[in-house]
C-alpha cells in the first residue's frame, strides 16, 4: 500500500508530502527508488525546463514516482492540455498564460503557487561582438533579432511589451528575422548564432554559459517581472500526488535546484532588478503589434 512520508524543508521549517514506495512483499525497507506504479503528467513552459528536469528526477528518486515533462510554448502546451483534456500539472513561463489557463478552466487557481521568478533582459552572443548595450541597439541597421512568437510563447509577450512600453517596437521589430516557438528555442537562437541578440531572460546565460551574454535594462524600461506558477489541472485524476510534486518544487530541495540554474527564487531578488516593476499581471498584444505583422 502507498503511504505517505513528511520530508522535512530546511528553510522555514515547510513541509511536503511525498507517497513513498509501495511497501517491499520481502519484509524489507522500501528503496526511494522503487517504482510504485504511479506517474503524473506535467505540462511546462520551456522557461523552466533545465531545473524542473533535474527536480522531476530527483522527485522521482525520492518518490518512486515518474514525471512525465512535455515542454513548448506555454500557450501550446496549454491547447495541448485542452484539445487531450489530459495533464496533472502546468507550469507556464509567466502569470499571463496561468490567468489564460484559468479562464478556461483548466486550472485549480487554489493550488497555484509561485516557483520563480524572471527577468526580461537582451541576451547576446558570448562576449557580444556586436557590442549591443540597450533596446535602441536592436533597432540599428545590420543587427539582427529573434524573440519568442508572443501569440503562444512567454518570452515573446514580455519582448513586445517591453519594446512597445519603451517606444522601440516599430524601430526594433524591422531587425527581428525569427520567432521562436518556445523559450527554450529562442535561446537557442543564439547558441546557433542565427541572431545578433534576443529579448529574453536573464538565465538564458546560465543555461549556454559558454554562448550567451544578458545584457540587463535600466530598471524603469521593465514595467513588469514575469514569475513560473504550478498549479493543479481540473483534468488531474491524482491531485494528491500532483500537489506533492508542486510543494517539492516549492521546497528547499526544488528550491535550491532553480537558485543552481541562474533563478531567482524571491520576490524582493527580482524586485533588484527594477524596484517599481510590477509583479505578474496580464498583458495583452497592442494593436501596435498587429498592425507590424499584417
Amino acid at each position: 500500500m502507498v503511504i505517505a512520508v513528511l520530508i522535512l524543508a530546511l528553510s522555514g521549517c515547510q513541509t511536503y508530502a511525498i507517497p513513498s514506495p509501495q511497501t517491499q512483499t520481502n519484509g524489507a525497507s522500501p528503496s526511494t527508488n522503487v517504482s510504485t506504479g504511479k506517474e503524473i503528467s506535467v505540462f511546462a513552459g520551456s522557461a523552466s525546463k533545465p531545473p524542473l528536469d533535474e527536480a522531476a528526477g530527483l522527485f522521482g528518486e525520492k518518490s518512486g514516482i515518474k514525471v512525465y515533462l512535455t515542454y513548448g510554448g506555454s500557450g501550446a502546451v496549454l491547447s495541448q492540455m485542452k484539445l487531450s483534456q489530459t495533464g496533472d500539472v502546468y507550469i507556464p513561463g509567466s502569470p499571463d498564460y496561468l490567468a489564460k489557463a484559468q479562464k478556461d478552466n483548466v486550472i485549480d487557481p487554489s493550488s497555484t503557487k509561485i516557483i520563480t521568478y524572471l527577468i526580461p533582459t537582451i541576451t547576446v552572443q558570448h562576449r557580444n561582438p556586436k557590442n549591443i548595450q540597450t533596446l535602441s541597439d536592436l533597432a540599428k541597421p545590420g543587427i539582427t533579432v529573434g524573440i519568442g512568437n508572443p501569440t503562444s510563447v512567454c518570452v515573446g509577450l514580455y519582448a513586445i511589451e517591453i519594446l512597445d512600453y519603451n517606444h522601440f517596437l516599430t524601430d526594433v521589430y524591422k531587425n527581428v528575422i525569427t520567432q521562436a516557438d518556445s523559450c527554450e528555442k529562442t535561446a537557442t537562437l543564439i547558441s546557433l548564432k542565427s541572431v545578433d541578440a534576443v529579448m529574453g531572460w536573464d538565465v538564458f546565460h546560465a543555461w549556454n554559459p559558454n554562448d550567451a551574454d544578458s545584457i540587463y535594462l535600466k530598471p524603469e524600461q521593465l514595467p513588469r517581472i514575469a514569475y513560473i506558477p504550478a498549479a493543479v489541472s481540473t483534468f488531474s485524476k491524482d491531485k494528491a500526488t500532483a500537489e506533492a510534486f508542486i510543494d517539492f518544487l516549492s521546497s528547499q530541495i526544488g528550491q535550491d535546484i532553480f537558485k543552481k540554474w541562474g533563478y531567482n527564487v524571491t520576490e524582493a531578488e527580482a524586485l533588484k532588478f527594477s524596484p517599481g516593476a510590477k509583479i505578474g499581471g496580464e498583458y495583452q498584444l497592442p494593436d501596435s503589434y498587429n498592425s507590424l505583422i499584417k
